[in-house]
C-alpha cells in the first residue's frame, strides 16, 4: 500500500521519465518494441529557444506513436506569422505551402484570431439541432458573397466532396429523372478531391487506392483539359450522368492549368446535357489564383461550388457547399448533416476570414504578386533551361517542374530538404514537381527571398548532390494507373 500510495512528486517523475523514453520498456502483449525508438540517447540534446522540447525529440515521437500516413518535411512548427514560421530552437522560414491553401490569410491573422477567442468564450457548439446565433450570419454572407441562394455547412473539404457527391445523386434521382441506383459522376484524370472512399473512387493515384478496394461505383473518368473527351463521354452516358466533378486548376496533380476556354466549353456541355457543374474550389477558391474563385477567370458559374481550406482562416476546419435552392433543396432534414457542421465558433471565424479576404483585396493581390513571382522563377529557368521544364500558375498557385535528367538521381524532396536549409519551406509532389503556394499575405520581398533561394539550391547545392548520389537507382519508376493502365504522371524524356 505504502508504494501504491507512493508521492505525487515521485509519480510526476515517473511519468516525465516515461514520456522522455527513458523507462520504456517493450510491451509484453505486442511484437512491437518501442523502447528504443526514443531512447534519450538517440536524441540531440540541442536545447529549444524556450527551453521546451527539442524538434528532433518531437519529430521521433510523431514517428513512434502516430500513423505514418505522410512524409513530411523534418521540420516542426513552433510559432507562426503571417508567412513566417519558427521551429522550437527560433530558426525562422518562410512558409511556401500555407497548409495546401488553408492560410490564405496569412498565419495568426490577428482579425481571425480575435473572433476565435470572442466567440470561444460565449459558444462553441450548439449542434444543427437547435438554431444559433452565428451560423445564419455566416449563411448569409457566404451565398451573398458568392451569388447562390444556399451553403450547406461541413468541416473538412474532402466532407464538402462527400456532400456534393450526395446532393448531385439526390438531384440526378429526383429532377433529372435518372433510373434508380444508375446515377454516374464524371471527374477527371489526375483529379485530388480527398482520401474518403467516394473521394478516391475517383482518384488516379495509386498509393491513394490501393489495398482500400473495393472503390464505389457510379464513376466515370476524361482527361482533364480535354473539352472533347467530356463531349464524347456525355453523348454516351448523358442520361444517366448527374454530374461532372472537377477542379479548376489541379492542385495535388502538380498546379495542372486547363487550356484557355475550357471552362467556358465544360459549363456549356454541362448545360446541354442537364448536368451539374461541380467546381471543386477548396485549394483554387478564396483568392488563391488572383480570383475569388479560380472559374472566375472565364467568368463561369458552376452549379455547384465546394469550398473549404482558407475558408476556416488557418484556424478552423470550415467547409461549405453552394448551390440554388432548386439543387440544395433535393436533400432533407435528416438524410444528411454534421454535428460540428455549421457550428457557431465555426461560423464566426469563417465570418472573419472572408472579411479578411475582401477587406484586404487578397485576390488583387494575389494576382499581382503571382506575374512577379512567375516572371522571377522563369528567369531562373533561363538560367537552368535544362533543369526547369516548366513554371506554371495563376496568382500565388504555382509550381516548377523540372527535367529528371537534370536531377540525376537527385529527388525534388531532396531539394526541397535544402530548400528548408536555406530558410524557404515547400513541397514536392509527383517526383518531379514543386508547388510553391505562401500565403497571400507574402511580401514581395519574401517571394524574392524564395526565387534566391532556389537558384542557389540550383547552383551551389545541386552539382555536388549529384556527385554524391552517381550510381545510386533512388529515382522511382513510373507506374502504369491501376484504373486505365496509363501513365498519367509519367516522367518527361522517358518512353513511357
Amino acid at each position: 500500500m505504502a508504494a501504491w500510495r507512493a508521492s505525487r512528486a515521485v509519480q510526476t517523475d515517473v511519468i516525465a521519465r516515461l514520456i522522455r523514453g527513458s523507462i520504456l520498456q517493450p510491451c509484453q502483449k505486442s511484437s512491437r518494441v518501442i523502447s528504443t525508438a526514443i531512447s534519450t540517447e538517440a536524441i540531440s540534446h540541442e536545447k529549444s529557444a524556450d527551453g521546451s522540447h527539442t524538434s528532433e525529440e518531437l519529430i521521433q515521437w510523431e514517428d513512434t506513436f502516430s500513423a505514418h500516413n505522410y512524409h513530411p518535411v523534418p521540420v516542426v512548427f513552433s510559432k507562426a506569422k503571417d508567412a513566417e514560421v519558427w521551429d522550437p530552437e527560433g530558426r525562422k522560414y518562410l512558409d511556401f505551402l500555407a497548409a495546401y491553401s488553408a492560410v490564405n490569410q496569412g498565419h495568426g491573422n490577428q482579425r481571425i484570431v480575435d473572433a476565435l477567442v470572442d466567440q470561444a468564450q460565449r459558444i462553441t457548439l450548439s449542434s444543427r439541432a437547435f438554431h444559433n446565433d452565428k451560423f445564419p450570419m455566416f449563411a448569409r454572407l457566404l451565398t451573398s458573397t458568392f451569388g447562390y441562394d444556399m451553403m450547406l455547412p461541413m468541416n473538412t473539404g474532402a466532407e464538402g466532396v462527400e456532400t456534393a457527391l450526395k446532393l448531385a445523386r439526390k438531384w440526378g434521382y429526383e429532377k433529372k429523372g435518372i433510373p434508380k441506383d444508375q446515377a454516374l459522376i464524371v471527374s477527371c484524370c489526375g483529379c485530388f478531391h480527398g482520401r474518403t472512399m467516394g473521394a478516391i473512387s475517383m482518384s488516379c493515384d495509386n498509393e491513394a487506392t490501393r489495398g482500400f478496394g473495393p472503390a464505389v461505383g457510379g464513376h466515370v473518368k476524361v482527361d482533364f483539359g480535354d473539352a472533347d473527351a467530356l463531349a464524347a463521354v456525355l453523348e454516351e452516358h448523358g442520361e444517366k450522368v448527374a454530374a461532372f466533378l472537377f477542379e479548376p486548376i489541379q492542385g495535388e496533380a502538380g498546379v495542372i492549368v486547363p487550356p484557355d476556354g475550357y471552362l467556358t466549353a465544360v459549363r456549356k456541355l454541362c448545360t446541354n446535357h442537364n448536368v451539374l457543374m461541380i467546381a471543386d474550389e477548396i485549394q483554387t477558391g478564396i483568392a488563391r489564383t488572383g480570383r475569388l474563385l479560380a472559374c472566375d477567370w472565364e467568368d463561369i458559374r458552376p452549379d455547384v461550388v465546394i469550398l473549404g481550406k482558407a475558408l476556416g482562416g488557418g484556424v478552423l476546419p470550415v467547409s461549405a457547399v453552394l448551390a440554388d435552392k432548386e439543387i440544395m433543396l433535393c436533400i432533407r432534414p435528416g438524410e444528411h448533416g454534421s454535428t460540428f457542421g455549421g457550428n457557431p465558433l465555426a461560423s464566426a471565424v469563417a465570418i472573419a476570414a472572408l472579411e479578411v479576404v475582401t477587406e484586404d483585396k487578397l485576390s488583387e493581390r494575389a494576382e499581382k504578386l503571382g506575374e512577379q513571382f512567375r516572371a522571377q522563377l522563369q528567369s531562373v529557368q533561363k538560367t537552368y533551361p535544362d533543369l526547369v521544364k516548366e513554371v506554371r500558375g495563376r496568382g500565388l498557385l504555382n509550381a516548377v517542374e523540372l527535367f529528371p535528367s537534370g536531377l540525376g538521381n537527385v529527388s525534388t524532396y531532396d531539394v526541397c530538404l535544402r530548400l528548408k536549409e536555406r530558410g524557404i519551406l515547400a513541397k514536392p509532389t509527383h517526383d518531379t514537381i514543386i508547388r510553391l503556394s505562401p500565403p497571400l499575405t507574402i511580401s514581395q520581398r519574401q517571394l524574392e527571398e524564395a526565387v534566391k533561394a532556389l537558384n542557389d539550391v540550383f547552383e551551389f547545392d545541386l552539382p555536388n548532390m549529384k556527385h554524391d548520389t552517381e550510381g545510386s537507382t533512388i529515382r522511382k519508376t513510373p507506374q502504369a494507373c491501376d484504373r486505365c493502365g496509363r501513365y498519367k504522371y509519367k516522367m518527361p524524356e522517358t518512353d513511357l
